[in-house]
C-alpha cells in the first residue's frame, strides 16, 4: 500500500527581508513535509523564523528561493487570484491576535468566511451552528468579542478557520496571549478539531506543554529548520 502524498512540501526555501549588512535572513535553506491528518508543532525562540515560515506555507508571503506544495498545488508559483483561491478553499488560519470583528458577533464573526462564499443564509447558519457547538461555544453565539474572553475569542478565531472546511489549518501562536490553562485547553481543542474535521495542520509554539498534542515537532533555529 502506497503512502499517501504529503499536503505540505517545503523545499530550499529562503527568505531575507532588507538587503546589504542590515539584511535580516528570516529563512534559510528550509524542507520538511507534513502528512495528511498530521499536527505538526513548529517549535523556536520569537524571531527564529516560525511566523515567516507559515506565511510562506499559507500564501501570505513569497519566498525569495524554493517551493512549497499544499495539496497538490504548487503554491510559490500561484499568481494572487490563485492565492486568493487557496487563502479562501485550501486553507485556515488561526493568528496570534485573534483577527475577529470588533463589532459583529461570535457567530457573524464565523459566518464571514461562508458569506465570501455566497453559501445560502440556511446553510451557513447551519454550519455556524455546528461549529460554534464544536468549539464549545454553542451558548456565546450573539456575544461580541468585546464580551468574551480571550479563550473564548481564540475558540471563535478557531472556528471562523473552519468554517470553509480547510484541509490545511495555520496557526501562529494561537495561545501566546492565553495563560497557561486556557491555552492548554485551545491546543487540545486543536488536536480534537483536526481529527473530528480530518485536517493537517501546522502550529508554531514556544510552549513545551503545546508540543506534547502534537504528532512531531520541527525546530526552527536562526531560520533553519531541524527534525523535519
Amino acid at each position: 500500500m502506497t503512502a499517501p502524498e504529503p499536503m505540505v512540501v517545503v523545499r530550499g526555501v529562503d527568505r531575507t527581508y532588507g538587503s546589504g549588512p542590515a539584511a535580516v535572513h528570516a529563512l534559510r535553506d528550509v524542507s520538511f513535509s507534513v502528512a495528511p491528518g498530521e499536527l505538526v508543532a513548529l517549535v523556536g525562540r520569537s524571531g527564529s523564523g516560525k511566523t515567516t515560515l507559515l506565511n510562506v506555507v499559507g500564501g501570505l508571503d513569497r519566498p525569495d528561493a524554493g517551493t512549497v506544495h499544499v495539496a497538490g498545488t504548487e503554491v510559490t508559483a500561484l499568481d494572487e487570484p490563485g492565492l486568493v483561491r487557496l487563502r479562501r478553499d485550501v486553507v485556515g488560519y488561526v493568528f496570534q491576535t485573534f483577527g475577529l470583528v470588533p463589532v459583529l458577533s461570535a457567530a457573524e464573526n464565523v459566518g464571514v468566511p461562508l458569506r465570501l462564499r455566497g453559501l445560502p443564509v440556511a446553510d451557513r447558519e447551519h454550519r455556524v451552528r455546528l461549529l460554534l457547538e464544536l468549539v464549545g461555544l454553542a451558548g456565546h453565539a450573539g456575544q461580541r468579542p468585546g464580551e468574551m474572553s480571550g479563550g473564548q475569542q481564540q475558540r471563535v478565531a478557531i472556528a471562523r478557520a473552519l468554517a470553509g472546511s480547510p484541509r490545511l489549518l495555520i496557526a501562529d501562536e494561537p495561545t501566546g496571549q492565553l495563560d497557561s490553562e486556557t491555552g492548554l485547553a485551545v491546543m487540545a481543542l486543536i488536536r480534537a478539531v483536526v481529527e473530528a474535521e480530518g485536517m493537517t495542520a501546522v502550529v508554531s509554539t514556544h510552549d513545551p506543554v503545546m508540543m506534547a498534542l502534537a504528532d512531531r515537532t520541527i525546530r526552527v533555529a536562526d531560520g533553519r529548520s531541524a527534525g523535519a
